[in-house]
């Protein structure tokens, strides 16, 4: 699977504040760590990029392109920043522009970049009329019509990655199997195939840090059986980079991750919860396992769900 390392985010007031203040040191830190973490692209999320940020783009980029050859995302809805760090990069055809929607306006901007600069663009699959879709079906009508603005544009389907857009299991519990489900019917409906992605850090944001990193982790396991190519995820959660080789080595580096790989091939295999074995003596496969619990929507969240 591609990673997308989010750490770079304005939302950090450490990252915004060396943003603010020119810091290479702390950026390029930052940059090498992610690297070193192995993902494919840095995300550089500067937001709408409005009053006094102009450059910021292109500084980012050159901060790390002068000590490193990275792939980056550019994650900004200010259209001037992100056309400027796609011409800052040698190669724009292997960066992200993250991202566009179903919205007419920001849908003709972010695609006409990505038909010019050859890149491979995010798609959130939601607009302003109709907000996230309540269900697959939902999801896919908004995606089919960025892939009908993407084919009159030439752009190719594996450059595109649908975004069924994850909520966070505690505000709305039914959405998580909605957005896994949608997964599954991004990679049936169009030919050739499109990529996938999400934002993993949504489906615990709210949750108590403590048990975040769980969550992350199994909802990547079910998400990857359903069909997940990439995510956007934090570089630096060393358990998650792991779980996520071993699925997909399918060789486990100790029992529990025996019940993470389980749980995918039962997500590729359209399997139930119930058939899932676990060692309840165990007490990481048995989190493991009342975390599924919680994703299918079979129990309840709540903040002390594993305790109970």
């Amino acid at each position: 699977m591609k990673l997308i390392g989010e750490n770079i985010h304005i939302i950090s007031k450490k990252t915004r504040t060396a943003i603010e203040n020119r810091d290479e040191s702390y950026i390029l830190d930052m940059a090498e760590r992610q690297k070193t973490a192995g993902v494919d692209w840095i995300d550089l999320n500067i937001g709408p990029a409005k009053k006094g940020w102009t450059g910021t783009m292109e500084w980012l980029s050159s901060v790390m392109l002068n000590k490193m050859d990275v792939n980056l995302s550019f994650d900004t809805t200010n259209m001037s920043e992100m056309e400027a760090g796609l011409k800052s990069h040698p190669n724009p055809e292997n960066c992200l522009i993250n991202s566009t929607s179903g919205d007419p306006g920001r849908l003709g901007n972010m695609t006409g970049l990505a038909a010019e600069y050859n890149s491979n663009i995010i798609a959130l699959t939601l607009s302003s009329e109709t907000g996230i879709p309540k269900d697959p079906d939902g999801r896919l009508e908004i995606a089919s019509v960025i892939l009908e603005r993407t084919m009159e544009l030439g752009i190719d389907n594996p450059k595109i990655f649908l975004d069924p857009l994850v909520l966070p299991v505690n505000v709305d519990q039914a959405q998580v199997m909605a957005a896994l489900d949608s997964l599954r019917v991004f990679k049936e409906s169009f030919d050739p195939p499109v990529m996938t992605t999400v934002g993993l850090s949504n489906i615990s944001n709210g949750s108590p840090q403590k048990i975040r990193s769980i969550i992350n982790r199994v909802f990547c396991v079910m998400a990857m059986g359903c069909g997940l190519d990439s995510a956007i995820v934090d570089a630096f959660d060393a358990e998650l980079l792991r779980a996520i080789r071993v699925v997909e080595a399918q060789q486990a580096e100790k029992d529990s991750d025996n019940v993470l790989i389980g749980l995918y091939n039962l997500m590729r295999e359209f399997g139930e919860l119930e058939d899932l074995p676990y060692n309840r003596d165990n007490p990481e496969e048995v989190e493991i396992y009342k975390t599924a619990e919680i994703l299918f929507n079979k129990n309840i969240y709540a903040h002390n769900y594993a305790e109970c």
